[in-house]
């Protein structure tokens, strides 16, 4: 079953607010912060990712399939972003833009800036794009920010198999997450349909 793109974030705020009210395990309160993870390898890291889940954002609505984010060294504390997707009238759509390191310790918190973008235009800010993990072998990563308002599920790969998306899942859930409110993102070559995590 493929949604719209309001079908989606109607699903998400209702899982949201379901969440919200709901007994569901969490790895702590969700008052505490998003951790980033001890160490980030910004070489390791760099290149390209799919994104295969995500809560649903205002700003990637438009997307349909095949999300993806280029990531590349600028200097010591700058990383270049272009992010690309296929709309659901299938344009190709992409934004640039430019991630500044704010945690010199770890490296894994960032804060992501797009020129003309509201709010989100300035270089310097907060954090709000935190690595909170990576898999050892850089294939996959889970970010969000510190409120968990928004979630993303990269992989260097475009398919997920069945167990890819049960270890997701667990890891979403350790780092306080619903998987509710995380949906499945459509790839070309991998998963056709949008799904809340916690059904995958």
């Amino acid at each position: 079953m493929k949604w719209s793109g309001r079908s989606a974030i109607v699903i998400a705020g209702l899982c949201t607010a379901v969440s919200m009210f709901s007994g569901t395990a969490q790895a702590g309160p969700l008052w505490e912060p998003l951790q980033p993870v001890a160490s980030l390898d910004a070489a390791r890291y760099v290149g390209d990712w799919n994104q295969v889940a995500a809560i649903p954002q205002p700003f990637n609505l438009a997307c349909a399939k095949d999300t993806r984010a280029s990531y590349g060294i600028v200097d010591s504390t700058n990383v270049s972003v272009k992010n690309t997707c296929t709309t659901w009238t299938g344009q190709a759509n992409e934004i640039v833009g430019n991630a500044r390191v704010t945690d010199s310790a770890t490296g894994a918190q960032l804060h992501v800036s797009f020129p003309g973008v509201p709010t989100q235009d300035g270089l310097d800010g907060p954090p709000n794009y935190i690595v909170t993990y990576i898999a050892d072998d850089y294939s996959w990563a889970l970010v969000g920010d510190p409120l968990r308002l928004s979630g993303f599920v990269l992989s260097r790969s475009p398919v997920v198999d069945a167990a890819g998306w049960s270890e997701i899942r667990r890891v979403a859930e350790s780092r306080g997450y619903n998987a509710c409110t995380i949906l499945t993102s459509p790839t070309t070559e991998g998963t056709s349909d949008i799904r809340p995590l916690c059904t995958v």
